[in-house]
């Protein structure tokens, strides 16, 4: 009689279970089998019995060989929730293969990305933020009976002698007084256009007649009455709107913009790109205006540049002669802005462009794009695509300084149809 309960017997035990001996005593003891883990398995016929590994090597029991052997296959075989019998990467168990080589392409696509983003959010916020600086005071609607428009642009360039925000320690240094109120120091027609930029200088004294004109501030019109008077008186009557009308009215030309920069602001400026070099013409010394400079080419700072360009009794030519020297000055000043190394130098850019716009004055349709325009046009002039000179003079009366009115006609004809320039100037 059989011992065990017959509903142990193999025929009975269904397929649940691995196949065990039919006999009333054990099985012989049998080896348990190892799993082999990788290639670090000892080699066969070293001493250990040559191990069977578990299952398939997919995740899965051999249930013939279970019958078979009389073992259970069905366990795990190495592998970790259905991972293979060798790690990630095909190394061994619990290890890992080389990682991938990175995507360089990718890579350089994100970074140029962003760049491009931080580029262009920069140059959106500098813009709106020079822009807000810009003082557009002056109005141009207000000029009355202007010239017709011509081809190309042409700005109203003025250096005043304003004192404005300045300490008296300022005033000191730069040898500009304490006057109340403010007249222009420099006067200069800037022409833009396809044929080449033209820069004119108007002496501040040119014997002008001032035009019937509406108030700028009483809106009141004064009727011409035929009054010849200095250029720079103009704007000392009624500020730069009469200034361009008188300047419309005894040229025949339109100004387009109106641009102006006080003493301190054109004294920062220069401070700020590190000084402008420029050949002196000679030696200078005037004590009013503090300018003690040598002949030959040197680097000015502010008080020196500010000096140089407002000398005027030390020169044997008077106010021709510093027309020249502002305009050359200016020149080499605008070049020197509009250059790489200050344009794409963020420590120099912003302090310049702050110098410059907190004290620039403009009329209400200037935009920055107008001012850049104009900044490398003078720095055109500078490098010799341009023309520069003074407006042509015939003589003086009573210490004005008389336009030639033929060359000045002939020259304000070539103005308005953007021609180049052949008339010479005084």
């Amino acid at each position: 009689m059989n011992d065990w309960p017959e509903g142990w017997s193999d025929d009975n035990r269904g397929s649940r279970h691995g196949r065990g001996g039919a006999s009333a005593q054990p099985e012989g003891a049998r080896v348990m089998r190892q799993v082999r883990r990788g290639p670090g398995a000892p080699p066969q016929g070293g001493g250990v019995p040559q191990q069977p590994s578990y299952g398939d090597g997919q995740g899965h029991g051999d249930y013939t060989n279970a019958r078979n052997t009389g073992y259970d296959s069905g366990y795990s075989d190495g592998q970790v929730y259905g991972g293979g019998p060798e790690g990630p990467g095909g190394g061994g168990y619990g290890t890992q293969g080389p990682r991938p080589a990175p995507d360089w392409r990718k890579r350089i696509k994100w970074t140029a990305i962003a760049v491009v983003t931080v580029v262009t959010v920069t140059t959106v916020a500098t813009y709106f933020w020079a822009d807000s600086k810009l003082k557009r005071e002056v109005d141009l609607s207000k000029v009355i009976d202007r010239p017709e428009q011509g081809d190309g642009t042409n700005f109203l360039i003025v250096g005043s002698d304003s004192r404005e925000g300045m300490s008296a320690e300022e005033k000191k240094n730069l040898h500009t007084g304490s006057a109340e109120g403010k007249r222009t120091d420099s006067m200069m027609i800037l022409h833009t256009g396809s044929n080449g930029d033209t820069l004119v200088s108007l002496p501040r004294d040119s014997d002008v007649e001032i035009p019937s004109f509406v108030g700028s501030e009483s809106g009141k019109t004064y009727k011409g009455t035929g009054r010849h008077t200095k250029l720079n008186a103009a704007y000392a009557e009624d500020g730069p709107e009469l200034l361009v009308r008188t300047v419309e009215f005894n040229t025949g030309l339109r100004i387009d913009h109106y641009v102006e920069i006080g003493f301190a602001g054109f004294a920062n400026i220069v401070d700020s790109v590190g000084g402008v070099e420029i050949d002196i013409p000679q030696d200078i010394k005037d004590t009013k205006s503090g300018a003690d400079l040598k002949k030959g080419k040197q680097t000015l700072n502010g008080e020196e540049a500010l000096a140089f360009v407002r000398t005027r009794y030390a020169l044997a030519g008077s106010d021709l002669d510093r027309t020249k020297n502002q305009q050359k000055f200016l020149a080499a000043l605008a070049n020197q802005v509009a250059t790489p190394s200050t344009v794409l130098n963020p420590f120099k850019l912003y302090p310049t462009m702050s110098a410059g716009l907190d004290t620039l004055i403009v009329d209400k349709d200037m935009g920055l794009y107008d001012l850049g325009k104009m900044f490398f046009a003078m720095k055109g002039v500078n490098g010799g695509d341009g023309k520069s000179m003074n407006m042509p003079i015939s003589g003086s009366t009573g210490g004005n300084l008389v336009w030639d009115k033929a060359k000045v006609k002939q020259l304000v004809e070539q103005l308005k149809n953007d021609e180049k320039v052949t008339v010479s100037g005084g």
